[in-house]
């Protein structure tokens, strides 16, 4: 425990006339801002106040890489009423408000991530200096919490920098680099981390400026700067954000609203609506669901995958196959991992193709300026290839990413086993056979892991780490570790047919097939389950995968689990008429034409001897589909193939896209309640088909009014 008598902020003179104030939370990694603080800082401010000798004020951070991580929103658990949560912001609106209106000029010397409140806290100050450095980052990401920024963003960032490029920064929430916060204005300048200090310095001796209005160009003048231009600016981005939220997240909007307040009705009514409007986002279930996800990740990146079991470092991997998996877990190897990957394929082609992938990725970074072309040459030199096992004596895990067949599968174990170190790890990103028919005839196999990544791989967050009986807890832990260094969330999982992500959107997949297959038409069974919040709908999710992949898993799970998850004939008939989705440019969409992958290929419906007409209403289609997906996910718990409800719904909302603002799965169950997820299984097996009988565990946990969480 660090001393409570410590203090966050220390306050040190100068004989120039500029004092450093630093903020260094004693015993945390990253400083958030805390309620607690609030004495602390006005005792501080009216110290600066009372000193007629300080003319200026740099504010600095006294942790080595971070500025400011943002608010702790641990407070926000703490917060009963709309009226508690307000109290915050208004508490960390007058604190930012005072620093503004200081008579010292207050400079905020940034290094690496000013988010959140962090960026809040320098958008007070009046000038901003940051670092050149790669992780210097500025954001206001609370939105992807569900809220939005509450102590004065909403209302500064605007006025700083124009409407449209703050607005946009507040409805993704996505930060900006060094680079680009110069560009933008919101730093004033931008210097290399050795005279950060010195520089700030330098602006902390000079008066407050008067900044112009920061539209550039003429449009954009016309735009943001009379009533007329502002309200189609702002008409325009609600239509826009309605069509990605579908209305599923209160956030956005009341982020467009509180910006525009403030621009009309000036400064005051703006941090009035700002105060409001936070107190009203932390007490809606999306944000209490969105924070809770944000709670568990920080949690599973803190957990060995034994507890207690160190991981082996990983100094050196080989990748088998050059096929898009190869290429894209060789790129998260070398350019997230750093560490150097061989891969080996069978042609020359493969093994450029994989090297290609990551040349691509890189190269448009290098074009929008985002990476030096010398880091780029940098993290390519990592990857080599060659079409034999030479360079793999010495790899510490190789990544198996061949295509789906058992014997194969075992020949290579049997390949790295006969070339590789006695420890080397041979992790399997299978995606539908058991990892123990994998390790069947090992020598090794305790050294034997599934390793499932998504694709595509540079963009997915998820890895299921699949241990099978004999796989031995160092390899398990040395596998999650390493999955962690290459970006990923990495769930444990129990073997078995379809793993976890796998086994619970095989149902949700078949069900959809079935309401195609009772003329339910393609674009309104997609556009049912975007509504309920899927990223994309289960039909559109099949081209992308591929029809051929997506539908090899089937015959493993009907080989365990039974009839249940027998796909529907539809399938068979589509894949004999040469339809393998997007990747064939030929599925249940088109690819041909202005919007390709758009607009739905009507011929499918010959192919299926259908004609198709809406029966059901969008929301009976969802329910019909999710419901399936639940109680799987039930089972998959009750069975141990995932350790709790938390990694489950983790799972579910990385792999698959499980709707965020619902938490997943099992806090979905829990939200609606155990009893009507019975009830409504048990009423569609009587009048639909008896797949859909609630799993036992279900049954059992809604008698006793039990919860998940």
């Amino acid at each position: 425990m660090s001393d409570s008598s410590a203090k966050a902020f220390t306050l040190t003179r100068q004989d120039n006339g500029v004092a450093i104030l630093t903020m260094d939370v004693p015993g945390e990694s990253m400083n958030t801002l805390k309620a607690a603080f609030g004495d602390e800082i006005s005792a501080v401010l009216d110290e600066i106040e009372s000193d007629s000798s300080i003319k200026g004020v740099v504010l600095t951070s006294g942790k080595p890489s971070s500025f400011v991580a943002g608010a702790d929103i641990t407070m926000l658990a703490a917060c009963e009423t709309e009226a508690d949560a307000r109290a915050l912001a208004a508490g960390g609106q007058a604190v930012f408000d005072r620093i503004e209106n200081m008579k010292a000029t207050f400079v905020a010397a940034i290094h690496g991530p000013a988010l959140g409140g962090g960026l809040e806290l320098a958008l007070a100050c009046h000038y901003r200096i940051c670092t050149d450095s790669p992780k210097t980052q500025l954001g206001l990401p609370e939105v992807q919490l569900g809220l939005l920024p509450g102590s004065g963003g909403t209302q500064r960032l605007p006025r700083l920098i124009g409407v449209q490029q703050a607005m946009k920064m507040m409805l993704t929430g996505a930060p900006a680099r060094a680079k680009q916060a110069k560009k933008y204005g919101i730093v004033d300048d931008m210097v290399p981390q050795s005279v950060l200090l010195d520089v700030a310095e330098q602006f902390a001796l000079k008066a407050k400026p008067h900044r112009d209005a920061p539209q550039k160009g003429l449009v954009n003048k016309a735009l943001e700067q009379n009533r007329f231009g502002r309200n189609l600016l702002f008409k325009k981005a609600r239509e826009q954000t309605f069509a990605k939220t579908k209305g599923n997240y209160p956030a956005p909007a009341m982020i467009i609203d509180v910006i525009e307040t403030g621009l009309n009705d000036g400064m005051k009514a703006g941090l009035n609506a700002e105060a409001d409007a936070f107190g009203k986002l932390v007490m809606t279930p999306e944000s209490f669901q969105l924070r809770q996800i944000f709670f568990a990740t920080t949690e599973m990146k803190k957990e060995h995958g034994v507890e207690g079991v160190k991981p082996a470092k990983v100094h050196k991997t080989g990748v088998l196959g050059g096929g898009l998996m190869g290429g894209g877990i060789a790129y998260v190897t070398a350019t997230k991992a750093g560490v150097p990957a061989r891969i080996k394929d069978v042609r020359e082609e493969g093994i450029a193709n994989a090297m290609k992938y990551s040349y691509d990725i890189l190269n448009k970074k290098v074009k929008k300026r985002f990476m030096l072309k010398s880091e780029m040459q940098k993290q390519l030199s990592l990857l080599t290839g060659s079409l034999d096992y030479r360079g793999f004596q010495d790899a510490d895990i190789v990544i198996e990413a061949v295509f789906e067949d058992l014997a194969l599968k075992q020949q290579m174990v049997a390949d790295v086993e006969a070339n590789c170190k006695v420890e080397t790890i041979f992790a399997s990103n299978t995606s539908s056979i058991p990892i123990t028919d994998i390790a069947a005839k090992a020598q090794r196999p305790e050294n034997v892991i599934g390793l499932h990544y998504f694709s595509p791989v540079d963009k997915m967050p998820l890895a299921e780490v699949i241990a099978h009986d004999k796989t031995s807890d160092e390899t398990i832990s040395t596998t999650v570790e390493f999955a962690r260094k290459q970006g990923k969330t990495p769930v444990v999982v129990k073997d078995g047919a379809g793993f976890y992500v796998n086994r619970i959107l095989a149902p949700y997949m078949n069900e959809a097939a079935c309401l195609l297959l009772a003329g339910e038409p393609v674009e309104y069974i997609d556009k049912s389950l975007v509504k309920f919040g899927f990223p994309v709908g289960p039909v559109k999710l099949l081209d992308e995968v591929g029809i051929d992949v997506g539908t090899k898993i089937i015959p493993f799970l009907v080989e365990q689990f039974g009839s249940r998850f027998e796909a529907p004939a539809a399938f068979d008939k589509v894949l004999a008429d040469d339809r393998k989705g997007k990747k064939n440019g030929k599925g249940f969409y088109l690819y041909e034409g202005k919007k390709p992958g758009k607009e739905v290929d009507e011929s499918i419906y010959a192919v299926l001897g259908v004609t198709p007409s809406k029966k059901l209403s969008e929301r009976a289609i969802a329910e019909r589909c999710v419901l399936m997906m639940l109680n799987e996910a039930a089972r998959c718990l009750d069975e141990g193939v995932i350790r709790s409800a938390r990694d489950g719904d983790i799972g579910a909302i990385f792999g698959i896209g499980f709707p965020p603002f619902l938490g997943g799965p099992f806090r979905y169950m829990d939200t609606l309640g155990l009893d009507t997820v019975v009830n409504k299984l048990t009423q569609l097996a009587g009048s639909v088909d008896p797949k859909f009988t609630p799993a036992e565990c279900l049954q059992e946990m809604a008698k006793e009014n039990k919860t998940f969480y």
